[in-house]
């Protein structure tokens, strides 16, 4: 019931997202446009930048430029190879680290709606959004079919503008910690993350919406298989299980896909090895992540400098390729589509601020519930916008999948109150 009334209140809002243009996929005009030819001239723009900047940054270690650099451009070099570590008087808590004022059970609740509403518009309309640009075409009539969208990277860049200006504008506005960690370590992490972001977007080219968020709520998986290999962690029984039972539940589903529409497009190969892209990449984004967050940067520094570095590889790339131009005449050719492009950079951008909050002020497991369901709802929504079919075993492999998830929140939240309890009560300074 309400994930019809959400279908209702976005067509009225965007009504052109259900219909119109529903067109059956052309065939590439060459070889040059084909999605592996496209990586790979995405992947070499992006290592003319790489390169360089990784043989500049070892110059300057070999040279021990840090003690003996002088002149304009030393603090420049200072801040991007070697960073500057935070002294003590420098360190700055968080506001979100800190005990709030209102504890009452109805501020609280208050709060917590807030941050539900708040993500699951913010993804649920991305989500649409993105299948509506990418499946569908723009400048349809009755005589001409139109013309689609076909430049994953220039979304990316859209997505990740926004997102640094409103990164830019919390690092101003909100105390933040002093930063010490070398820029050009977000370069790893932005790599990844641009690289992710364009699977997901071209994988919407040959799989459906609901496979894609599946595969999305599968990557548990790749991700515990990334922990053990680039950091060497070890996982409970209760990891293997859930992580088992959400590989059944994806199995389940795509051996029992239904018939889909004319226009929507059919899982191929293609599609599975974008998603597999996105999801290996996403993982690595993840564990770099974890591991840039030993610095004591907020999160919101960490937003704005893998932004920054990915709106430089995607401009970049863009530029070499002739394409950034091709994009902003296709913006110029269909108004409606740079009102989609923009409305799906603001939800991306103000879903990463409701992430940050959501954690901050009431932890990881209640984020990862809401985020869990929001993935249910949007393979509902897409089901009833644009008339993608599921069988009863799919269903009930995509019921596997969140039950599993559900499940290892559930286990996540005992294993940290057993370790609280755990905890010998000697040192008062842990109440901070």
């Amino acid at each position: 019931m309400d994930a019809r009334w959400w279908a209702v209140v976005v067509l009225a809002a965007l009504p052109s997202l259900g219909a119109g243009g529903e067109t059956p996929e052309a065939p590439p005009e060459s070889w040059t446009q084909l999605w592996f030819f496209r990586f790979l001239v995405n992947a070499a723009g992006y290592a003319s930048f790489m390169v360089p900047g990784y043989l500049m940054v070892q110059y300057f270690r070999r040279k021990n430029y840090l003690e003996t650099g002088r002149g304009l451009c030393f603090p420049l070099v200072k801040t991007c190879v070697f960073g500057n570590e935070p002294k003590a008087s420098d360190e700055v808590p968080l506001a979100s680290r800190t005990e709030p004022v209102e504890t009452t059970p109805t501020w609280q609740a208050l709060k917590l709606l807030f941050c539900a509403a708040g993500l699951q518009v913010s993804y649920l309309t991305w989500g649409v959004l993105q299948e509506r640009v990418m499946t569908r075409s723009y400048g349809a009539t009755a005589t001409s079919p139109g013309e689609r969208f076909t430049d994953s990277q220039f979304l990316v860049l859209m997505n990740r503008v926004l997102a640094l200006i409103v990164a830019g504008l919390s690092c101003v506005l909100c105390k933040q910690p002093r930063h010490g960690a070398p820029m050009y370590r977000y370069s790893f992490a932005s790599l990844s993350n641009v690289l992710s972001s364009w699977c997901q977007y071209e994988a919407l080219k040959f799989v459906s919406f609901p496979t894609q968020v599946l595969a999305k709520a599968s990557k548990v998986i790749p991700v515990m298989l990334m922990g053990k290999l680039v950091s060497r962690r070890s996982y409970e029984h209760w990891e293997y299980l859930t992580a088992g039972l959400i590989s059944i539940g994806v199995s389940m589903f795509l051996l029992s896909s239904g018939p889909e529409p004319r226009s929507s497009p059919a899982t191929t190969l293609a599609g599975l090895i974008l998603l597999a892209g996105y999801i290996a990449f996403d993982s690595f984004t993840s564990n770099w992540q974890d591991a840039l967050f030993a610095y004591k940067m907020s999160s919101v520094q960490m937003m704005f400098g893998v932004n920054l570095f990915s709106c430089l590889f995607t401009v970049g790339s863009l530029l070499e390729q002739g394409a950034l131009l091709e994009g902003t005449r296709f913006m110029g050719r269909h108004s409606e589509f740079a009102a989609h492009a923009l409305l799906l950079s603001v939800c991306s951008a103000c879903g990463q601020l409701f992430i940050f909050y959501t954690i901050g002020q009431f932890g990881a497991a209640i984020f990862t519930i809401i985020m869990t369901l929001r993935q249910a709802f949007a393979i509902l929504l897409s089901c009833l916008l644009y008339g993608h079919t599921v069988t009863v075993v799919g269903g009930l492999g995509v019921a596997v999948v969140f039950a599993a998830l559900l499940l290892r929140v559930y286990a996540r939240g005992r294993l940290k109150q057993r370790v609280k309890k755990a905890v010998p009560v000697e040192s008062p300074v842990q109440k901070v």
